[in-house]
């Protein structure tokens, strides 16, 4: 399953998954009474995006979604599996949900077999050649992370304090603040992200 962010679809109805996102992300805010006005306070994401994110006119780019996730108190992965099907133990390779941020050059594949209740989780991340995704706060403080590099290299800052990881290199970093993630070398970096709530 493939959707993208950063844009409203081009032709015909809205992709299903962002439908169903725009869904879930309306109940989020109205089970909190939030309106739109405290939500994009919350978030730092603006009213009329929100409006046209919960209409799933646009679907949020990755660094919106992440911001929301903070927000509601889920890593992006948990809000994903909210709006699949009955989770399944298994997930064969290619049933596995693939998020696209086009403009970034980043796609995420959600290898494990989503279920709210877990606290862990593996995602594959690719970025492209000059891909830089900034992340302003983690989607749930004090979030563990472990970054293992498969191919290619990739520049992780955390707190301030940069890491230059190449292939086979693994990261473990507890996550407070801003992150960065950048594909550092002249092909494109994958790399797993091992994700342990707190």
């Amino acid at each position: 399953m493939r959707h993208q962010a950063g844009g409203a679809e081009t032709a015909g109805s809205p992709d299903p998954v962002d439908v169903r996102i725009a869904g879930r992300l309306a109940e989020l805010r109205a089970e909190r009474g939030w309106s739109l006005g405290e939500l994009a306070e919350r978030s730092g994401v603006s009213r009329s995006t929100l409006s046209r994110a919960e209409r799933a006119e646009v679907s949020p780019t990755a660094s919106q979604l992440n911001r929301l996730c903070h927000v509601y108190g889920r890593t992006m992965s948990r809000l994903l599996s909210e709006v699949e099907a009955e989770p399944a133990p298994l997930v064969r390779a290619d049933e596995q949900s693939l998020w696209e941020d086009r403009a970034a050059g980043f796609v995420r594949r959600s290898v494990s077999p989503p279920h709210p209740a877990l606290r862990g989780e593996l995602v594959e991340g690719q970025l492209a050649v000059g891909a830089d995704i900034a992340y302003d706060r983690p989607p749930v403080a004090g979030l563990e992370q472990h970054i293992w590099v498969l191919e290619g290299a990739l520049d992780v800052t955390a707190d301030d304090t940069g890491h230059h990881l190449g292939a086979g290199d693994c990261l473990r970093l507890r996550v407070w603040g801003p992150t960065r993630f950048r594909c550092a070398g002249d092909a494109e970096a994958r790399y797993v992200l091992a994700v342990v709530l707190p």
